[in-house]
């Protein structure tokens, strides 16, 4: 997709989607947007139940033992992100940006806080 000063972002309201398959159609995306083949997109949704563990989680910070989780219905689901332990479920909306940033938008302090203020105004 020829991108100008007019840019398009495709908002996409999945419902409640379960994470695994919620990351890999962001990675999906994000594939088609770095080439140019999809527009910028926001994905909205909830997750069912889930904790996160990024790359840096400490399992004090998992407050029950995983298979008792499991048999709550809350899936534990390793990540390649950055950041600790994070919950995610039903009634939580999350956003995921995926947007091609241009070499002159890169200022990320920038880019977070008109994301912030985007969410906010949704």
């Amino acid at each position: 997709m020829e991108r100008d000063a007019q840019r398009v972002m495709r908002v996409e309201r999945m419902g409640r989607v379960a994470y695994g398959p919620m990351l890999a159609l962001q990675e999906q995306r994000h594939a088609q947007v770095a080439t140019g083949t999809a527009d910028d997109t926001l994905f909205l949704l909830e997750h069912e139940p889930v904790v996160t563990l990024g790359r840096n989680a400490r399992s004090e910070n998992v407050l029950l033992p995983a298979e008792l989780l499991r048999k709550r219905g809350v899936e534990v689901f390793p990540t390649g992100r950055g950041g600790d332990v994070t919950y995610h479920g039903p009634g939580q909306v999350v956003g995921y940006p995926i947007v091609a940033l241009v070499e002159h938008e890169r200022d990320i302090k920038r880019y977070v806080s008109c994301l912030e203020e985007s969410m906010i105004r949704t």
